[in-house]
């Protein structure tokens, strides 16, 4: 049986669960993945391996008209799945009607690789309303199949996973067969923290983090992570500590737990604050953070 491999692109508006979906599709929690929207900052690969395939899934930042320079970045990031994509999913939710970028929007439908449009969270509608959903996306997208999901429920991801594999190109594989993404541990280390930031504060809070793993030490039994969690502000550096310290504390002890199930190993969690004025706006920070090349 000939090999098959290829790049498959996710696309969306932010919260319609693309990261979720790329878990279920991996079976593994690579992408972080919270109720906030923008959760999704960097373009990720996930890669799913099997003897005769091997699907890299890309998943993007939600798309969003930007209003800083960070979010700019963002958006270059989903520019870049037009440049290698075999399959395109797009992904929408019951009450959608287009990408928050009516460019981008109207780009897709032009794209020549095959498309599946997916409708995610289907298991909050009342199913009359179905086909109803499927007639309007079908109408936006001729030339798209079009599949209800529930990604959180694993629901027809199976045989989305399938049809994937039907479309992919016979080629051999473009990673190491034991690779899981493209992404270092550092990387992911880094994620997990503003994945519990995210989740734990409120308001402007998690939008104004960013996370920089300074030192990963990895022994037979244990790794020992030191990480600064950056801030813009002096008073936001108070709110990431909490009272006596009670708020840093359960960020820290959560996100080891979550590095635990992650790495299958003990984890040391040392986790410092500080403040970088405006670094979402600073051109040299966005760099030092990987937002620019």
């Amino acid at each position: 049986m000939a090999h098959r491999s290829g790049f498959v692109n996710i696309i969306g508006n932010p919260n319609v669960g693309k990261s979720t979906l790329m878990n279920a599709l991996l079976g593994e929690s690579l992408s972080i993945a919270t109720p906030k929207a923008q959760t999704t900052r960097h373009r990720i690969l996930g890669i799913l391996n099997e003897e005769d395939y091997q699907i890299i899934f890309s998943d993007t930042p939600g798309v969003i008209q930007p209003a800083y320079a960070l979010q700019e970045s963002m958006m270059d990031f989903v520019q870049t799945i037009f440049e290698d994509a075999d399959v395109f999913l797009y992904m929408t939710e019951p009450g959608e009607k287009a990408l928050k970028d009516e460019k981008l929007f109207e780009r897709l439908k032009e794209v020549q690789q095959p498309l599946l449009v997916l409708i995610n969270k289907i298991d909050l509608i009342q199913q009359d309303q179905l086909p109803e959903l499927l007639d309007y996306w079908k109408q936006q997208f001729p030339n798209a199949e079009v599949y209800p999901v529930a990604a959180l429920h694993k629901f027809n991801v199976d045989e989305l996973k399938q049809r994937l594999i039907e479309l992919l190109p016979e080629s051999p594989p473009y990673f190491d067969k034991e690779s899981l993404s493209d992404r270092n541990e550092r990387f992911f280390t880094s994620e997990m923290i503003r994945e519990q930031i995210l989740l734990n504060y409120k308001k402007e809070i998690p939008y104004s983090v960013e996370v920089e793993v300074e030192e990963f030490k990895e022994a037979d039994d244990i790794i020992h992570i030191r990480s600064v969690i950056y801030v813009e502000r002096e008073t936001q550096k108070g709110i990431i500590i909490g009272h006596q310290g009670k708020m840093i504390k359960k960020t820290g002890t959560d996100a080891r737990k979550r590095m635990e199930a992650f790495f299958k190993k003990k984890v040391f969690l040392d986790l410092h604050v500080k403040v970088r004025k405006n670094w979402r706006q600073d051109e040299n920070q966005l760099k030092r953070f990987g937002y620019r090349n």
